[in-house]
């Protein structure tokens, strides 16, 4: 019997990556300074009013949004094998910022001339959506963009996975783009107190906080029939989504956990696995001290400690609403690579987990993203290799 005849007309594979984040200017790239343990988090002072601070910048100065979200996209096209223009191609790309940064601008340029833009329209959440489907093409199709705090990206990719799943589309490009690097969300972590003062040390005993950092990943997904019939590289299956919320307070986890733990059930459920069929989970690990504890009891109260674990956010920086996204992407290349990626910045781990502190070799097809968001945003998505 062929593949084509074995696969559900409707199962949902991904054909295409595109990432791009203080690591790197492609998937290659990022994976490479990845898996050799390297971080691209470096002491910046990108405004002169803000001390400087570590943060993971893609150049010297914050980047502009449109630019970034041009090139991941470019990039997520070319490594597909298409070509332009995708008219019936779908559109989910999210933000948890979007045009924060050119806002910003608009605001002190009102306060001091009294005047805004005319163009201020192009600006608004949803645009860097509507600008993806103006680059591909898209003009017979929905175009979404998500905006759920730090788990958008994986929200993206379930909308783009229901989509696909219901038959309103074959092909669409799915993920989350972030340029977070304004004074006013600078300003707003650090008197948070969230932000860390020399660099990004997720699960560590002496963990500071976060760095922030910009990137963004967008996947081409499509129905495994479609893939099949172009004889597309396939990079793995998504298989389920667990989607919560805490509904408990504005930046911190509820204590008890409750939602998270049934996003991840949700998630095993609806994709038909065990928490023992996990190989690897590449964990949300922002180095905070509240975020870091609470995802790890989570991991130790549902699956076995043999399961590898890693946060990639040492090497990235927390890109925010695009994490997911780019956790997603450095999971498909583990599989694709059968390589788990090291948990960047790790010296002494606080907790009893098996957490990846060196890349290597490992038999891996079935992990997990976790994405866990501001406001209790709780969001899981699990992936398996191709056969």
């Amino acid at each position: 019997m062929s593949f084509f005849n074995q696969v559900d007309n409707q199962d949902v594979v991904v054909t295409g990556i595109g990432l791009v984040s203080a690591l790197g200017n492609n998937l290659a790239a990022n994976w490479q300074q990845l898996i050799a343990g390297n971080s691209a988090i470096k002491l910046h002072q990108p405004f002169p009013e803000l001390p400087p601070l570590p943060l993971g910048l893609i150049g010297d100065q914050p980047i502009c949004l449109k630019t970034l979200t041009s090139q991941v996209v470019s990039n997520a096209i070319a490594d597909s094998g298409l070509n332009i223009p995708l008219t019936d191609c779908g559109v989910v790309i999210g933000s948890s910022r979007s045009y924060q940064a050119s806002w910003e601008l608009l605001a002190k340029k009102f306060a001091l001339n009294n005047e805004f833009d005319s163009d201020c329209l192009e600006i608004l959440p949803h645009m860097n959506a509507i600008a993806v489907a103006r680059q591909i093409g898209a003009s017979l199709v929905p175009v979404l963009a998500p905006m759920a705090a730090c788990a958008t990206g994986i929200w993206s990719i379930f909308q783009a996975f229901e989509l696909i799943k219901t038959g309103r589309c074959q092909r669409v490009l799915a993920g989350a783009v972030e340029a977070p690097i304004t004074p006013l969300t600078l300003a707003g972590f650090k008197q948070m107190g969230a932000m860390a003062a020399t660099g990004s040390f997720p699960f560590d005993h002496y963990r500071q906080g976060l760095v922030l950092g910009e990137g963004g990943a967008v996947l081409v997904l499509e129905s495994a029939k479609l893939a099949w019939k172009r004889s597309a590289r396939i990079y793995g299956q998504i298989r389920g989504f667990g989607l919560t919320s805490d509904a408990y307070y504005a930046s911190q986890p509820s204590p008890q956990g409750q939602s998270a733990k049934l996003a991840v059930k949700q998630c095993l459920e609806r994709s038909h696995l065990l928490p023992t069929d996990i190989d690897y989970i590449h964990a949300h690990g922002t180095a905070t001290q509240k975020g870091d504890r609470h995802e790890a009891q989570l991991i130790a109260d549902i699956f076995p400690q043999s399961v590898a674990i890693s946060s990639t956010k040492g090497a990235t920086g927390h890109t925010l609403g695009a994490s997911g996204a780019i956790g997603a992407a450095f999971c498909l290349e583990a599989l694709q690579q059968q390589v788990l990626p090291p948990n960047v910045g790790l010296q002494l781990p606080e907790f009893n987990l098996n957490l990846v502190t060196k890349s290597r070799q490992n038999q891996t097809k079935q992990v997990l993203c976790f994405s866990f968001g501001f406001g209790g945003q709780n969001a899981v998505m699990a992936i398996s290799k191709s056969e």
